[in-house]
């Protein structure tokens, strides 16, 4: 009987549950089956929004399933790409499906009975166009503000919502509250043309020249948008304060005078945006070898590197590769580290690929990804985002770049799953039988030996584009420096005069400090009093600019003391320097050049980050100080002198893949100088000049690099030669977590002998208010060892979770960390 009555489904639900769910759907639903839709289905006395993945047969069981409530969707939303995409990274990073898909789906496609609903549109705009019950949760929902999806159930008195719900968030009546805290305020230009006078008839303009003939600047500020208009009508303000030299009051005389008028228009981030188109310029001679290469190398290679130093146009090569694929009808996906960091090169496709690019990252606002989501499954072309990009539903892919493959951006550290970035669109690619193309001036260990072995293809791009050519390193000891008395400040004699100089050529200086912040360390010197975090075991970093120390990991503030908490003495020490205190001292230094500052504090917001660009691309800033933001993304043509601080600190950082860090990182700072027709310099200071990194760096030596490197990852066992599992044990009481962690290590190491390593204490032993203890596995690569491994370690993760006392107890398992 019940077989009449029902049919059962299997769902996955946005949550970290190790299974799939059965429910049964009653026979007036049976149509509706189909892999992809949303279903709304109760759980532990909640909704959520599950998504369907296959019917099946009755369970059998002595729980009876429950009933689906509804469906929410008519097509699907996740393709059956999609799907093997999560189930394989469930299977390799150890994280369960649900997992995936929370991290995948934009929070507007997954709905729950907590999910509170805000109201953005007057109704009454909309009166005739709903339903009763439409009108009625949004009148309830704007009287009230906000709602969650439990009220919304007793305001209209039945259980099933969700079909509602989803008609008033496509009509734009309602909202997702998260979806309005993560929103970007519209980004707006103001836009100049000539005013319908002038327009009309090109021989006026010789009158507009008399009226501003004794006006030096207004003439350029005309002339040069007479140049730029020849392509398009609006041209940006922005850009005729570039080429003019010139600033709002000359745009504002000649708005008085009737010839410019001015309009605001938003640049949508999403679709065609008004900036001026450029063409793209012809491949030199080293750039049509490689595109050529690369073409012949994806005859037979699913995956090729493109190993070009900086400032070697590997993005001219990319801009053909994209237009080729997307002749075929095929969709690409530009894949980048950190979109937020990435403006001009959005910028660039923007202006060739013009209106059909979708950027889309997890900062974006929900309307604006689940928009993209829509146009991805609808097929749309051309998409450029960070790693979040690579969920999307994409139906015909054809081609992958990932830019900057290197950069350790590309791994998730938390949540669960802790993908690579990398090595997922390399198994997406794998699924639509599309092409990878890697590129960078750094190649990972890891993708340069499946060059070298042939697993992948290799091509190099090893002379810059056009006149420019690779900046001279120098390497300055610091020892010698302070022995000789030569230090001003943190300025060795080097770096200061290089300054100097450029400062008097009108160039530009950019300065590389990896560590944000006034100070580090805020000390009394009386009783050796250290601010240190109420919730982590490291020391509050002072920072001046809010008059506040703050901890860079749980995020914990309080305000600058003015005497020592311990003592009461009135003089506390800021020990060490961070990019906020360098700047403070370069502009005592350097009085009257403009010194910024871009870190994570003065560019939090993609705006920020827009605006301190646009000022130095427009020669407003002389001298830059940053984090690694300023190693990324960054192609101006008037930087002359790089400046790296202190080498010593990413040298000497406790992780094996320090030195390839380190090496990474200074040839990709050193690479913002002399990027067109000047010469650059670079200066790296330095406690050890000896360093080899610090040698190979300043030689360009990548070979010698990568020979020493991997021999001394092959003598210790690591990889690329080896698989690295790092486990991490939390609990907020030190006992409970070192005790969990030597069961664990006792039970791993029974198994696996001498392949795991630990317990152990890491050099940050609390973060969070949670205590920290941590195991590693080194495992052969052999993929039925490391299954056999990752199988036999959720076994052991499983026991220890159920058992007394340490069902609270978080066991973290980070694949490839």
């Amino acid at each position: 009987m019940t077989a009449e009555k029902y049919k059962y489904i299997s769902v996955i639900l946005p949550l970290a549950i190790p299974k799939v769910y059965t429910y049964r759907v009653p026979k007036e639903n049976w149509k509706n089956i189909q892999f992809g839709l949303r279903v709304e289905v109760p759980l532990r006395n909640k909704l959520y929004s599950a998504i369907i993945i296959e019917e099946v047969d009755a369970p059998d069981s002595l729980v009876k399933p429950r009933s689906v409530r509804s469906f929410i969707d008519k097509k699907p939303i996740i393709t059956k790409e999609q799907l093997s995409l999560w189930q394989w990274m469930s299977q390799y990073y150890m994280s369960t499906l649900g997992e995936v898909m929370n991290v995948a789906l934009p929070t507007g496609l997954k709905l729950n009975s907590e999910t509170k609903l805000i109201s953005q549109s007057h109704i009454d705009n909309y009166k005739d166009e709903l339903t009763d019950k439409e009108y009625i949760l949004a009148e309830a929902i704007s009287i009230q503000n906000e709602l969650t999806i439990n009220q919304v159930q007793d305001i209209i008195e039945q259980k099933t919502v969700y079909p509602i719900i989803k008609s008033l968030l496509e009509k734009n009546i309602l909202y997702i509250k998260e979806e309005l805290k993560e929103k970007f305020k519209p980004k707006k230009e103001d836009f100049i043309k000539l005013t319908s006078q002038y327009a009309a008839k090109g021989e006026l303009l010789h009158t507009a020249m008399d009226l501003i003939k004794r006006s030096e600047k207004q003439t350029n500020a005309l002339l040069s948008y007479v140049q730029l208009s020849k392509q398009q009508e609006w041209i940006p303000k922005s850009d005729i304060y570039n080429m003019a030299k010139v600033d709002n009051s000359v745009i504002k005389a000649l708005v008085k005078k009737g010839i410019f008028e001015i309009e605001e228009k938003e640049v949508s981030r999403i679709s065609q945006t008004p900036i001026t188109s450029t063409n793209t310029p012809p491949l030199n001679e080293h750039q049509s070898i490689a595109i050529t290469e690369i073409r012949e190398q994806f005859q037979n290679k699913d995956q090729v590197l493109l190993f070009g130093v900086t400032g070697s146009g590997k993005t001219r090569i990319y801009i053909d590769l994209i237009k080729e694929t997307i002749a075929e009808g095929k969709q690409v996906l530009y894949l980048l580290p950190e979109i937020a960091l990435t403006t001009q090169i959005v910028d660039r496709l923007r202006s060739v690929f013009e209106g059909d690019i979708g950027v889309y990252h997890s900062k974006m606002s929900n309307n604006q990804r689940v928009e993209l989501w829509n146009a991805a499954m609808q097929g749309k072309s051309l998409f450029l985002g960070a790693r979040s990009s690579l969920f999307l539903p994409y139906t015909n892919l054809g081609l992958i770049i990932i830019d900057e493959e290197h950069d350790p951006s590309f791994k998730q550290s938390d949540p669960a799953p802790r993908y690579h970035g990398r090595d997922t669109a390399i198994y997406l690619a794998k699924l639509h039988e599309a092409k990878t193309l890697l590129g960078t001036a750094t190649p990972s260990l890891e993708t340069y030996l499946n060059a070298k072995n042939e697993k992948y293809g290799l091509v190099k791009l090893l002379e810059r584009h056009g006149q420019a050519v690779l900046p001279e390193i120098k390497i300055v000891d610091l020892k010698e420096q302070y022995k000789k008395g030569l230090m001003q400040s943190f300025l060795s004699k080097d770096l200061k005069d290089a300054i100097d100089n450029a400062l008097v050529k009108g160039e530009q200086i950019l300065i590389f400090q990896n560590r944000r912040g006034y100070s580090p360390t805020l000390q009394c010197h009386v009783c050796d009093y250290h601010a240190e975090c109420p919730n982590c075991d490291l020391s509050l970093t002072v920072h001046n600019y809010f008059n506040e120390l703050r901890c860079h990991y749980c995020g914990f503030r309080s305000k600058l003391p003015s005497e020592c908490p311990g003592c009461g003495f009135h003089e506390l020490k800021k020990l060490g320097f961070g990019t906020e205190k360098i700047e403070d001292e370069l502009r005592a230094i350097f009085p009257d050049a403009v010194t910024k500052r871009m870190d994570y504090d003065t560019a939090k917001t993609k705006n920020a980050y827009q605006s301190i660009l646009s000022r130095f691309k427009s020669h407003k800033i002389d001298i830059l100080v940053g984090t690694q933001m300023v190693t990324k993304g960054l192609d101006f043509d008037n930087i002359s002198v790089v400046g790296v601080l202190v080498a010593d600190k990413i040298l000497f950082f406790p992780d094996f893949k320090a030195n390839e860090r380190a090496f990474q990182l200074f040839t990709q700072v050193a690479g913002r100088a002399g990027r067109k027709d000047k010469k650059g310099k670079v200066i790296i200071q330095t406690y050890n000049p000896q360093h080899p990194v610090i040698i190979e760096t300043q030689k360009y030596a990548y070979a010698a690099f990568y020979r020493r490197e991997m021999k001394e990852r092959k003598n210790f066992l690591y990889p690329p030669f080896y698989r690295l599992i790092n486990i991490t044990i939390k609990h907020k009481d030190p006992k409970v977590a070192a005790h969990a962690a030597q069961i664990m290590s006792k039970e791993l190491q029974s198994k696996l002998g001498k392949r795991v390593m630990g317990p152990s204490t890491p050099g940050i032993a609390r973060l969070r208010g949670f205590y920290l203890q941590q195991i590693f596995i080194k495992m052969e690569k052999k993929p039925s060892v490391i299954n056999q491994i990752k199988k036999y370690l959720q076994t052991i993760k499983d026991q220890i979770m159920s058992m007394d006392g340490k069902k609270s107890v978080r066991i973290i398992v980070d694949i490839d960390p």
